[in-house]
């Protein structure tokens, strides 16, 4: 996955938190395969999310989406990408468990102190959400910030989503939610 300074929010002491969480990110999704450039259509509470066909992701009011230049579906309040979403077409089988996705959060961010605020688990969605703080050299920490990661079976398809760095504890909340109910339509007849 190919990290660009510009795909992270400058946060003054979260520069390196956010570069360590897209590279974290990559290493526990990878790429997305199958996602289009068609740009989202509005229609209220859901947004047509450019995956692919049929493929819906509900975003609250206000926000917006679009498919970014890593080919990944991205949303949040205007200017400010807060959710990220990766589809692995027929990877569905491959689902993480929440535990499975803690224990790889924790291996990629040894630099950083977690706090884990919130694990959930069914079969078609696993959650881990985390304050996390890097670790200064000094002993100290650096300031806290909010993330998520996550995994959403439908049908055979994955669905790996993840907050964005600079995303409050807010949009972490509501990218959690638009990631749980992430729904395909079938295909008209």
């Amino acid at each position: 996955m190919r990290v660009l300074a510009s795909s992270a929010r400058k946060v003054p002491g979260l520069e390196r938190l956010g570069l360590v969480s897209l590279v974290s990110l990559g290493v526990l999704f990878g790429g997305c395969k199958g996602c289009s450039d068609e740009k989202p259509s509005v229609e209220g509470m859901t947004e047509d999310a450019g995956l692919r066909s049929g493929v819906k992701v509900p975003l609250p009011p206000g926000w917006s989406a679009q498919v970014a230049t890593d080919g990944s579906f991205q949303a949040g309040p205007p200017g400010r990408p807060a959710l990220r979403v990766d589809l692995k077409p027929g990877q569905g089988e491959e689902m993480p468990s929440s535990e499975k996705l803690a224990d790889t959060v924790r291996q990629q961010m040894k630099q950083f102190t977690l706090s884990l605020d919130q694990e959930e688990e069914s079969p078609s969605f696993s959650l881990l959400r985390v304050t996390m703080a890097p670790a200064l050299g000094d002993g100290g920490l650096g300031p806290e910030a909010p993330a998520f990661f996550g995994a959403r079976r439908v049908g055979d398809d994955l669905f790996l989503c993840a907050s964005l760095p600079g995303a409050s504890s807010e949009e972490v909340r509501l990218a959690t939610e638009a990631c749980r109910t992430i729904q395909v339509q079938a295909a008209p007849r």
